[in-house]
């Protein structure tokens, strides 16, 4: 989709062509005295719009105005949050309708903050957004053009940069995630992360196979890998904006394409949305996306550890010993509890690029969906510094996360007889428990975990991924820019 962003009085937004005009209205609205201020005023006055978060009122060609279709939309105080619900609401009522719509303008009635544009135009990118790639009649996305109009858009030029790179980012996130485990195996996975680097400059990617995982001595993560028929791939890719004395962020995805459960293999119902187990994975291919497109200068390592989870006559037994990269040695007590397995390994690899942080992003536990259901996905960290600095992101991107505790007594369920650590505790405090075992292996480094379970994606009839976290992934690594 292309967005555009110009300056432009009401007056001059009502004459601006295309299929829909959208106009964000906000609480005590006082307009110019053109046709479009006009009308605004007069529903408002006649009660026919309340300028409430996601209250509109249609029209089809009022006097004066050159779109076919025009849909005032309230947006309160203007808050982010409002103008999301706001565009997405105009744009379902929009959709609707029966005439196509290709190209729309978003025009907000008053100069907007940074943030209300860029919630704005990824909340319409995320309602228009329709996978297609495994679908042979699917309905194509009929939005070709946004115009984002708003009074003075020199101040907005940064914020719509970001917005539209994190689309990119987002929808790419997306595509991964939604395809089947059957077109997104570990392989599929890798070529992808090629993809991003042959196609964008200051970015490179290897890909490590079965032999050079084995020659690193990660253990932990080819002990999931063995049950597949797919091999696996330890994907790394590298952006390079600033010198390479400069400390990279390290963002760790986890890649699991495909999740039975292994041996301790999970219920029938629902399975199929274990091809979104590898979501983690998904949004540092996302942020990369994005980063091509930023070009900020700053240093940035993606890791992808990717493998299916599969039961067979190779595959870990609960009970198994192995051990990791780190030289720990774990017991297998549960084979479900696979994607901290493969993380780890991930996470000493981490230590060779000596980085300033390292955030893994996982759909690791359903404990932490019981937690925070789908609004935030939890956050753990080992510095304040980190933990506050994610957290402001989540807010400035709609992406919110919660901070969770690492306090050192939720390890004791992870004591084993028969090796260093055991990969699960009991059922009390599951997601934190988790990652307590991450921390084991992330003590030479500031490091935050994100558990994306109840957030990666939504079941249902609206079944599929949501692109979450790159929004606040990209906001965190933005704001900290060299």
């Amino acid at each position: 989709m292309n967005f555009q962003l110009k300056s432009a009085s009401l007056h001059q937004a009502s004459q601006q062509k295309s299929d829909a005009l959208l106009v964000l209205v906000p609480e005590h609205f006082k307009g110019e005295k053109d046709g479009l201020s006009g009308l605004v005023q007069h529903t408002l006055s006649q009660g026919d719009l309340q300028a409430k978060p996601g209250k509109w009122l249609a029209m089809h060609r009022p006097s004066g105005m050159l779109s076919t279709r025009v849909m005032l939309v309230g947006v309160g105080e203007g808050k982010p949050a409002h103008i999301r619900s706001a565009v997405q609401a105009g744009w379902q009522a929009l959709r609707a309708g029966t005439l196509p719509l290709k190209t729309l303008s978003v025009v907000f009635a008053v100069q907007p903050e940074a943030a209300a544009v860029r919630a704005a135009v990824t909340g319409l990118a995320d309602a228009s957004y329709v996978y297609t790639t495994t679908k042979k009649a699917a309905e194509a996305r009929t939005l070709d053009k946004v115009l984002v109009s708003v009074p003075d858009a020199k101040p907005l030029q940064s914020a719509f940069k970001l917005a539209t790179a994190t689309v990119l980012g987002v929808e790419m996130a997306k595509e991964w995630a939604n395809r089947p485990a059957n077109h997104a195996t570990p392989t599929l996975l890798a070529n992808a992360a090629k993809g991003l680097a042959s196609a964008a400059t200051k970015i490179s990617c290897q890909v490590l196979g079965p032999k050079e995982v084995a020659k690193l001595g990660m253990g932990s993560f080819m002990s999931v890998a063995q049950g597949s028929h797919e091999p696996l791939r330890f994907v790394v890719l590298n952006y390079q904006g600033a010198a390479k004395t400069v400390a990279p962020t390290v963002l760790v995805g986890k890649g699991i394409t495909f999740d039975t459960g292994g041996i301790s293999i999970k219920p029938a119902g629902e399975m199929d949305e274990m091809k979104f187990d590898m979501s983690g994975a998904a949004s540092v291919l996302g942020v990369f996306k994005a980063l091509g497109e930023l070009q900020p200068k700053i240093n940035v390592v993606g890791l992808i550890p990717a493998a299916e989870n599969m039961p067979s006559g190779t595959a870990i037994k609960p009970g198994d010993v192995v051990t990791s990269m780190s030289g720990q040695t774990i017991e297998i007590l549960n084979t479900d509890a696979e994607g901290r397995l493969v993380l780890c390994d991930a996470l000493t690899y981490a230590e060779r690029f000596k980085p300033k942080a390292v955030i893994d992003i996982a759909t690791l536990t359903g404990a932490c969906v019981i937690s925070l259901g789908a609004v935030r996905s939890g956050m753990f960290a080992t510095q304040d510094h980190l933990a506050e600095a994610l957290m402001q992101a989540g807010a400035a991107a709609q992406d919110l996360c919660w901070r969770l505790p690492l306090d050192d007594e939720y390890a004791e369920g992870l004591k084993s007889n028969f090796a260093d650590v055991a990969n699960v505790g009991g059922r009390a405090g599951g997601a934190i428990t988790a990652a307590k075992f991450l921390q084991r292996f992330a003590g030479k480094f500031d490091w935050a975990h994100l558990d994306i379970a109840g957030t990666a994606w939504k079941s249902g009839a609206a079944k599929g991924a949501t692109g979450r976290p790159v929004g606040l992934l990209l906001s965190y690594l933005m704001g900290d820019k060299a």
